[in-house]
């Protein structure tokens, strides 16, 4: 998909073709401008991910325009939750404002649809282009491109404005001194694929009881969950994923996969001899744990800007609309008539981004402390999936699906709530 490997400038470089590149990329050329997808890989390539795309997600694909009713595509109908000898099933939330269902469909080509959509679009996609730092303008201090290694030779990419859609890592958010904060939620996801002979394929599935032994041997429960995603032909994508906030835990989450897996029923059948792909790990940065989102030309998006979830680990809907949200202030910004206002107007975007998700994640970031005390998270992985009310009302909170003017009581509360703490 290399369609111009000769190409060194653009309007707007975006580094990484992952979710919240490729959303950039697609809603930038589409305003008309010259955008550069660079990605280290070559396509298709695997990421480690849970691969569930909930309502949030669906409503980014339907605005770009992807046909979600074509092959390959997985409906969701909402979320089954398993607990203490207890199942429950919770549909998506019904908010006006996304769609009713989720979606499911393996990074594997999830990603490689995406990128060929902005390119579509008119974004210049270049493959096996790694990024390896910033170009730094001597005399403004602004980012002004990057430097990559290509063919095994280096290359200079220059442009006035770049994206950084680089992962958890984001080289170039730490070569402007952006690191992760420790105060924030971090997150540990491990994940593997597997055949199994289950008619269930219509919900994601999610295990709250995931026990095991601390270093003293006394059982306890961390604060996580497993999953069981269906991707499709009769495969899963299984994995678990915890949250801290602080120093690491001593936990084992290879060790701790074993475990769920091995008490889950017969009916999944999660063992060596049904698994296509080995277990992989990953970093979950998130609560917005690198500020600002934007500086001296660089935007953060997605995973690199710690967008992700903390109470339920997703990523990808914060990365589409974290993606459009910098393509929609680069479009508005370039059309101001003097440097000032263009600076003023890109200088927005964390404020936007903070509009957008700062109460919310404080709102996780409180919650992932309270259930980071064993005691807690056992009374709520035990209680809650028995009273109606607390199911819904952790569900809605869990997705962050809810409408603000809404009537409903629980969307109220979740509001009221919201409102009640500081953004992050």
């Amino acid at each position: 998909m290399d369609l111009s490997p000769r190409r060194d400038s653009a309007d707007v470089i975006v580094v990484g073709a992952g979710p919240a590149g490729c959303t950039a990329a697609h809603h930038l050329a589409l305003a008309g401008h010259d955008v550069l997808l660079l990605e280290k890989a070559t396509f298709p390539r695997d990421k480690v991910c849970g691969d569930g795309l909930t309502p949030r997600a669906v409503k980014q694909l339907v605005d770009m325009g992807v046909d979600i009713d074509g092959e390959g595509w997985v409906r969701t109908q909402g979320l089954r939750v398993h607990g203490s000898g207890t199942t429950v099933e919770m549909p998506w939330p019904d908010v006006a404002s996304f769609p009713d269902f989720g979606l499911v469909r393996s990074r594997m080509d999830f990603d490689h649809l995406l990128a060929r959509k902005a390119v579509a679009a008119g974004a210049h996609l270049l493959e096996g282009t790694k990024v390896t730092g910033p170009v730094i303008d001597a005399t403004t201090g602004r980012v002004s491109g990057v430097v990559a290694q290509r063919d095994g030779a280096p290359r200079t990419y220059r442009a006035p404005l770049v994206v950084a859609a680089d992962g958890a890592s984001s080289r170039l958010a730490v070569a402007l001194g952006l690191h992760q904060r420790r105060d924030r939620p971090m997150g540990v996801a491990v994940r593997r694929y597997y055949t199994a002979p289950h008619r269930a394929q219509d919900h994601l599935e999610a295990w709250l009881d995931l026990e095991t032994r601390d270093p003293r041997g006394r059982t306890y429960m961390p604060f996580g969950y497993g999953w069981v995603f269906p991707v499709g032909n009769g495969s899963f994508n299984v994995g678990l994923g915890t949250f801290h906030i602080g120093r690491k835990p001593e936990l084992d989450h290879r060790q701790l996969f074993r475990e769920w897996t091995e008490r889950l029923s017969p009916a999944w059948p999660f063992d060596e001899a049904h698994a296509t792909t080995p277990l992989r790990g990953a970093p979950l940065p998130a609560g917005l744990n690198r500020r600002p989102q934007y500086t001296r030309g660089l935007f953060l998006t997605g995973d690199a800007g710690g967008m992700i979830n903390p109470l339920s680990g997703e990523g990808i809907d914060y990365a589409m609309e974290s993606g459009r949200l910098a393509a929609d202030t680069i479009t508005h910004a370039l059309k101001q008539p003097t440097a000032r206002m263009r600076e003023e107007a890109l200088l927005a975007y964390p404020d936007a981004i903070r509009a957008a998700y700062g109460r919310y994640f404080t709102v996780g970031r409180l919650v992932v402390h309270a259930l980071n005390h064993p005691r807690v998270m056992k009374v709520v992985a035990t209680k809650s999936l028995h009273r109606p009310v607390l199911q819904r009302f952790i569900f809605k909170l869990w997705s962050n699906l809810t409408d603000p003017h809404s009537s409903d009581a629980l969307d109220r509360v979740i509001t009221a709530i919201q409102r009640a703490v500081p953004a992050a």
